[in-house]
């Protein structure tokens, strides 16, 4: 098969500004060995005067992300993960544009407005405004529970709710905790701690802290649901392929008038005991098609943390889709 030749292109950045450009560049060029590491290509400067060589879709991308960051470092100081970022954004499918003001694809909390990375995550985001349950499956730092904690702080804050639950099936992954002291919140607390941080970068700790007081905020166990009707509330339920078939069905049912419901989960890390099938994986088939049930599939691309996160997720769905074509 013969190689595809490699494309040099030259990118001048303006206006030229020294400082913006070491802010760009980084200390000893690290900013520039994270893009060539990213994207595979190489990047060499003179002042404002880039040349960057590889295969020519990458190109592209690098140019964009290097002209892209040199706007922001007009105002803000580019770290490596904000280097990270702009590189993993520059793969994904981009936001697509439509007749809805680009404010429709955002989430506007208390102290901050949260934007969708790339078309997916904006799908997911349109998804949770349009239908009272919505499903966001994928592997691991694709944004799944970000996003739908960043709907619901939007939703609150608006008064479309009168209140956020939080639910996740107490199941261990894979350790024994034993015994966990205190009440069922803080029994419970250490299953919903990324949900938690994502509520402090929003809506700041000393708030969340009064909301829960309140129980405008409430953290709930998932076999504690049992017998309740959530009205006027959003409710999410994280890690919800270690929740059993009966389960799921129970709190699917639990929705109320008024409500709105999103279940995350990534069905290729469940920790149920045995062989038992996956609540999430069985709603995917059964739920498939029924209005007002909206479903987001995520894969690597999505990805936008560290890069290694992105390159383990490729590696394990290989090895997955080799010991599938070794058992047919």
């Amino acid at each position: 098969m013969q190689q595809k030749a490699d494309v040099t292109v030259d990118l001048i950045l303006e206006p030229m500004d020294n400082e913006r450009l070491i802010n760009l560049c980084g200390q000893f060029d690290e900013n520039l060995r994270r893009i060539e590491d990213g994207l595979d290509i190489s990047v060499s400067n003179r002042g404002n005067h880039f040349h960057i060589s590889g295969d020519a879709g990458k190109v592209n991308e690098a140019a964009r992300v290097l002209s892209g960051l040199y706007e922001l470092a007009a105002d803000e100081f580019i770290s490596p993960e904000r280097v990270h970022i702009a590189v993993q954004e520059s793969g994904m499918e981009p936001v697509p544009d439509s007749g809805e003001s680009g404010a429709a694809f955002c989430m506007d909390t208390p102290r901050r407005r949260i934007h969708p990375r790339g078309a997916n995550q904006a799908a997911y985001l349109r998804r949770i405004r349009d239908n009272d349950l919505n499903f966001g499956i994928g592997p691991a730092g694709t944004g799944k529970t970000y996003l739908a904690v960043a709907a619901a702080v939007s939703a609150l804050e608006t008064e479309e709710v009168r209140r956020i639950v939080l639910v996740r099936p107490a199941v261990e992954a894979g350790e024994r905790l034993g015994f966990l002291p205190g009440d069922m919140a803080q029994k419970v607390d250490p299953y919903l701690r990324p949900m938690y941080d994502a509520l402090y970068e929003m809506m700041g700790f000393e708030r969340v802290g009064r909301l829960i007081e309140r129980s405008v905020i409430e953290v709930a166990p998932l076999a504690f649901m049992r017998g309740r009707t959530l009205n006027e509330a959003f409710i999410i339920l994280d890690e919800a392929q270690n929740t059993t078939i009966e389960q799921m069905k129970m709190f699917l049912t639990r929705i109320g008038f008024g409500s709105s419901a999103v279940v995350t989960g990534d069905v290729t890390q469940t920790d149920l005991p045995g062989s038992r099938r996956s609540g999430l994986s069985n709603a995917a088939d059964v739920l498939d098609g029924v209005k007002g049930v909206g479903f987001t599939f995520f894969t690597s691309r999505d990805v936008v943390r560290h890069a290694l996160v992105q390159r383990i997720v490729e590696a394990y769905d290989a090895a997955s889709e080799a010991v599938g074509k070794d058992d047919a």
